[in-house]
């Protein structure tokens, strides 16, 4: 008796905690013209203006949940209008109703009989799919008053599972597979946390060789990198061969024969194009090739693999990588050395988990993409999560970083020694002052309105 009214009295207490429903869900359109200064600037996307479709969930609780999805400029209209699409599935719901079956809701917005058409888990409806759920995992993490990141380690192996969609994914994981291995992990967890929480997690910056940029100041960019402690850089390519050699002898040349030169060439190239261009760059010892060909082409990143192995030179994909079911068939093919989450093009942190699950089970080193507004701030809780829980392994990981619009969001990222350190304040990490929203939202927001003129 006493043993049944413990638990009712939990159970209680825990739907106390957590009955915060949602009232509204806002979504609005938020732009900066990044394109003006070349950064972000890439063989394929010549003049990328960083954005978001920025999600606010209202709570009757007063407590609220923010995130969103990663855009380059034109289009972030017809995300916002997917989102809105979605707005309905959620609204309404409370908060334990949602992470008590966090599954089931991940299914909700990703297979509604008719909406699922636009996708099924792809392209625009699912960008708008990761930006509502990033909101939630924000509210959930700011319910329990930790950072996202600490929220997922704390969790016990069980609940973690129950959050992740295996449809489709079985025949490579299960799910009694996936809670083995969280399971396993949980040896030497404690040690982990400590370590990052007083060392960092290792990062890369791109913010040194944009492809827009000139000489000089890809020069001087690097001459300050290195003085921060950097040791890890990306070149843009795949625009002009004689310019890409040219760049990347330049890099090399700053940055010394030790440290790690990785180049990426944003899908420019077609198979066959792109094992003769990068075999021409190998001299300058490339640890991978990032985005070789088109992002849905399997079979061909398995090609460009195979052939560019003998240089030493990896491959490495996923910011564009459309769902869990195109990662499996990437690592059963074996065709990356190197899996690129990102925070915004899959499913939340739902679909993340059962990536960095499969990663960890094919040996294969997770380095995320965080290359956009807000990106770094997101991924960071995942990176951490991955080495505290899963993969309990830094060799040839690294995460993303570039340096720019930090100064917009309420909790920024906090690079030290060319590490990310972990967030400390509660959520995601994904909210933006409401002053900087207010003047890049487009078209009515200042900073576009003045454009105009």
């Amino acid at each position: 008796m006493i043993k049944l009214l413990t638990v009712f009295c939990h159970r209680k207490n825990f739907r106390d905690k957590m009955l915060h429903k949602i009232i509204n869900l806002t979504v609005r359109d938020v732009r900066f013209p990044t394109s003006l200064d070349q950064h972000g600037s890439d063989a394929m996307h010549t003049d990328p203006d960083y954005s978001a479709a920025y999600v606010v969930l209202d709570t009757d609780s007063g407590l609220t949940g923010f995130g969103l999805t990663f855009t380059l400029g034109k289009g972030t209209e017809i995300v916002v209008c997917a989102v809105e699409a979605l707005a309905r599935l959620v609204v309404g719901k409370c908060l334990q109703e949602i992470v008590s079956d966090f599954r089931g809701f991940y299914r909700l917005l990703t297979s509604d009989s008719q909406m699922r058409w636009l996708g099924p888990e792809k392209g625009v409806i699912h960008l708008a799919t990761a930006a509502v759920l990033n909101a939630v995992w924000d509210l959930w993490a700011r319910t329990e008053g930790k950072p996202l990141w600490k929220l997922l380690v704390d969790m016990e192996p069980k609940q973690l599972v129950s959050c992740i969609d295996f449809r489709y994914i079985t025949d490579v994981l299960t799910e009694e597979e996936a809670l083995d291995l969280l399971v396993k992990a949980q040896e030497g967890k404690q040690h982990r946390e400590d370590q990052m929480q007083k060392e960092g997690y290792p990062a890369y910056t791109t913010s040194c060789a944009w492809l827009g940029y000139p000489d000089e100041q890809l020069k001087q960019l690097c001459t300050d990198a290195l003085k921060s402690g950097w040791t890890r850089f990306k070149v843009k390519v795949g625009a002009d061969l004689e310019d890409d050699v040219r760049r990347c002898r330049i890099i090399r040349q700053m940055i010394g024969p030790d440290n790690t030169l990785m180049i990426d060439a944003n899908q420019r190239w077609d198979v066959a194009e792109a094992i003769s261009w990068v075999s021409k760059l190998a001299e300058f010892r490339p640890l991978w090739i990032e985005e070789p060909t088109s992002p849905d082409d399997i079979l061909g990143h398995a090609a460009i693999s195979k052939a560019l192995a003998p240089l030493g030179i990896g491959v490495a994909t996923g910011e564009q990588c459309q769902n869990r079911v195109m990662f499996k068939q990437f690592l059963q093919a074996s065709a990356l050395q190197f899996v690129q989450i990102d925070s915004c093009r899959l499913g939340s942190v739902n679909e993340n988990l059962a990536v960095l699950l499969m990663a960890h089970k094919f040996n294969v080193p997770v380095c995320p993409h965080a290359g956009g507004v807000g990106l770094c701030e997101l991924v960071q809780h995942l990176i951490l999560f991955d080495y505290i829980c899963v993969s309990a392994d830094l060799r040839n990981r690294m995460c993303e970083y570039v340096d720019h619009l930090h100064e917009h969001f309420t909790c920024p990222v906090v690079i030290q020694d060319a590490h990310y350190m972990p967030p400390k304040d509660p959520g995601y990490s994904c909210e933006m002052l409401e002053s900087t929203v207010q003047r890049h939202q487009y078209p009515e927001g200042n900073v576009w309105k003045n454009m105009k003129k």
